[in-house]
């Protein structure tokens, strides 16, 4: 794969919709995916806040299918497909480079804790051998409380994250900080951009900052988007995503989330939706 088939810029992990019976709606899922990418964001499907662990493989890939069957460009495409069996990993795997995904995000086997280096070099080295595809680029997903391992980086932590990019970025090794609150900070020292939960909601804003960050208002855009950033932390962020989604969509069926998550109480999606308005928010282009 050439430098040129990067995957670089902002990603969504895409928030999943349901049906009333609990399966995934492909449809809404394609057109909420089609919404984001006319937002300039790129697509991290089955990333965590997508609820991917409540799929199943089965239902990745006939989402991921019916996203390229319904018009969706698999080059913007990041799938997670990191799983706790590796079989599954291979074969989400697989099929992302059969439809040609960009890349992939890859957790490790999270179930194990504390296993060694050299077995995560094994679980990643299995995967890559048994794909067997020149085209394959593997994103590691470092999420600490889940994966214990590294890259998407969501330790939350900057001096982590600054620490992948002053050891790794000038060695080609791309580094997305896990949330725009980084993005600025990560741009100025040689990331590639971020995989952020709020670019399911404030795709745009984000995008922008990403494309203008040699700006002189570059600071005003990243507080302004910390400040939206600080709204949804204020709530359980998948539903608080959806909450948003199903508000300024008009399609109160986004709320709902696969157990063991709960959807926002009706209190706390009046909240949400009241602290966004205060705060000026809008999701242009959703309603359609």
């Amino acid at each position: 794969m050439s430098t040129s088939d990067r995957i670089t810029g902002v990603l969504s992990p895409v928030v999943t919709p349901f049906k009333p019976d609990l399966s995934p709606d492909p449809e809404r899922f394609a057109r909420q995916c089609r919404w984001l990418l006319s937002q300039n964001v790129g697509l991290a499907v089955f990333g965590t806040n997508s609820e991917a662990n409540s799929l199943s493989t089965e239902e990745k890939i006939e989402l991921l299918d019916r996203l390229v069957n319904a018009g969706v460009d698999p080059s913007r495409m990041m799938p997670g497909t990191g799983c706790c069996a590796l079989s599954d990993s291979v074969r989400l795997t697989a099929h992302a480079m059969k439809l040609g995904c960009g890349g992939v995000l890859m957790l490790p086997p999270f179930y194990y804790k504390g296993v060694p280096d050299d077995g995560l070099f094994r679980n990643f080295a299995e995967v890559i051998e048994r794909v067997g595809d020149r085209r394959l680029r593997i994103y590691l997903y470092h999420i600490p409380p889940v994966s214990q391992a590294g890259a998407k980086d969501s330790s939350g932590d900057w001096n982590n994250t600054k620490a992948y990019l002053d050891n790794f970025a000038k060695a080609g090794f791309d580094v997305f900080p896990g949330s725009e609150t980084f993005l600025l900070q990560g741009l100025r020292h040689g990331g590639v951009g971020c995989i952020s939960a709020t670019a399911n909601v404030n795709p745009a804003a984000i995008a922008r900052l990403f494309a203008t960050w040699q700006s002189a208002d570059a600071d005003a855009q990243q507080e302004r988007l910390n400040t939206i950033r600080g709204i949804f932390a204020k709530y359980p962020m998948i539903p608080a995503l959806k909450g948003a989604i199903a508000h300024y969509g008009g399609e109160a069926s986004w709320a709902t989330v696969r157990p063991p998550l709960v959807e926002l109480t009706a209190t706390q999606q009046a909240s949400l939706v009241a602290d966004l308005d205060k705060a000026g928010f809008t999701m242009p282009g959703l309603r359609s």
